[in-house]
């Protein structure tokens, strides 16, 4: 049976890229006493092209796994994951095992209704998240407002390139953004976490008199009412990631890929600076933590994610699974938590959308 979560736990947080890293810089700098295990699903990445059915069997598979290494609370870092499992996610972890999951959506949303002054608000995401349709579900509480979705597929491509200026960027944004300027929105919600690193030609092109809504201030907000609520703050004075009695040791926060770690680590540094001390690449979490404890996800939902061949991204086993030695016997929360926070990267892309 999964433990229950301990307060000197890691946060676990992760993201179909690097688009994460920016969420994972707010609880940074709001918590800096939390360690952070980052977990970057590149291989799978990025999620918004997907069908839901895929975003939805990627995400699960990696929480799972990082509910079995000994996470307190699980972070979606991911509009397109957000709206593809949120309430399966806190049935799932929440209410079977108290971990809380804090995502994306709801937080922007809340700060979007604060800033608007018109009543007309846009939204901009990848295809996955526009088409699912969460932020107007999200905003149905608010009917007096007026809210344009678009879609920018590309500017996923352009952070993972580490393109963030360039006229072929800026002719791009204003063809994406030029609904959302003749709909007069005063307010933009910066729809997938890969977006505030194009805050620079976004806000050119819109204009300052449009505010730009990023959820990553707002969900670190969440997660510390998370721990607070939960009583999983790390005690004070605690070393966290550091040997025992040294208080002086910051927190050292780990990152991991399941695709290329070189490239991920490129960009992790130039993103978020000095706290990727390195990246460890990986195909499964839980071959650094096995464990195999939570039921995975179903051979349904790997069909669905892979065109019906029954296959998960990384071989028959799919994600999240484990064979190998030790699995089924749960690691505790203390293997994680001694360890700092970590950053996942996953392998080659499968059949990339």
């Amino acid at each position: 049976m999964t433990n229950a979560p301990v307060p000197t736990a890691p946060i676990g947080v992760f993201d179909s890229g690097v688009g994460g890293l920016t969420v994972a810089r707010a609880i940074i700098d709001q918590l800096p006493g939390e360690q952070i295990a980052y977990v970057g699903d590149t291989a799978n990445g990025p999620y918004g092209p997907r069908t839901i059915a895929q975003v939805r069997a990627f995400a699960l598979g990696i929480m799972d796994e990082l509910v079995d290494a000994g996470v307190k609370v699980l972070v979606i870092a991911c509009n397109s994951a957000s709206a593809a499992v949120l309430r399966d996610a806190r049935e799932r972890y929440t209410a079977r095992y108290g971990i809380p999951v804090v995502e994306v959506i709801q937080p922007a949303v809340r700060r979007a209704v604060a800033a608007t002054r018109n009543g007309r608000i846009g939204v901009i995401g990848t295809e996955a998240t526009v088409s699912s349709r969460a932020y107007e579900d999200t905003f149905a509480a608010a009917p007096q407002l007026e809210i344009t979705s678009v879609a920018c597929p590309r500017f996923v491509e352009f952070v993972e390139a580490g393109v963030t200026t360039g006229p072929e960027l800026l002719a791009t944004a204003e063809q994406y953004l030029a609904p959302l300027q003749e709909a007069g929105v005063d307010t933009l919600v910066l729809g997938c976490t890969h977006y505030p690193l194009l805050t620079g030609v976004i806000s050119l092109v819109m204009g300052e008199s449009v505010t730009l809504v990023s959820s990553a201030e707002e969900t670190a907000k969440d997660v510390y009412r998370a721990l607070v609520r939960h009583g999983l703050e790390s005690p004070a004075g605690d070393p966290v990631g550091g040997v025992a009695g040294d208080t002086a040791e910051k927190p050292g926060h780990r990152f991991m890929a399941t695709g290329d770690p070189q490239s991920f680590e490129t960009l992790a540094r130039r993103f978020l600076g000095p706290e990727v001390g390195g990246v460890q690449q990986v195909d499964h979490i839980s071959e650094r933590y096995p464990t195999g404890v939570l039921a995975r996800i179903t051979p349904e939902m790997l069909s669905a994610a892979q065109g019906g061949n029954g296959q998960g991204a990384n071989g028959p086993g799919g994600i999240g699974q484990y064979s190998g030695p030790n699995a089924g016997s749960p690691v505790p929360a203390s293997n994680l938590a001694s360890t700092g926070h970590r950053g996942i990267a996953t392998d080659e892309r499968p059949d990339a959308g």
